[in-house]
């Protein structure tokens, strides 16, 4: 998987905007790279959950339809975490063919990691950074 630097870029500004609550966010791309996220409002707001806005989700999908691009994945900001699944992550992840980002910004220096969610087990995946 390769994502696009601005992805990144967009990904830790909005967890950084939103701490102390979480962030959340689709990934929009192809089957092999991440060429742009969607902020979504967290209807959650909280510091330890997030619930994607479902008009976001759907006004994100119709947008990259029209652009010839797919929604592969979502992101979240851990605020007080490092960028690993927490429980609730893993049960809540409702489509197995998505990529998970987390982004954790609670050691100071933003950390970035992507997973594969299914079955109950989640698989850290590795990615390449262009752009």
């Amino acid at each position: 998987m390769t994502i696009a630097r601005p992805v990144l870029r967009a990904v830790i500004d909005d967890a950084t905007r939103a701490s102390p609550r979480e962030c959340c966010g689709l990934l929009l791309g192809t089957d092999d790279r991440i060429v742009e996220a969607v902020r979504a409002r967290n209807l959650a707001e909280s510091a330890s959950r997030y619930l994607i806005d479902p008009e976001d989700h759907i006004r994100a999908r119709r947008d990259a339809r029209v652009r010839a691009l797919e929604v592969v994945g979502f992101y979240h900001s851990h605020p007080a975490s490092r960028a690993w699944p927490s429980p609730s992550d893993i049960a809540e992840a409702s489509d197995e063919d998505a990529v998970w980002m987390i982004v954790g910004v609670s050691q100071g220096e933003p950390e970035i990691r992507l997973f594969a969610i299914a079955n109950g087990q989640a698989r850290e995946l590795t990615y390449d950074v262009d752009g």
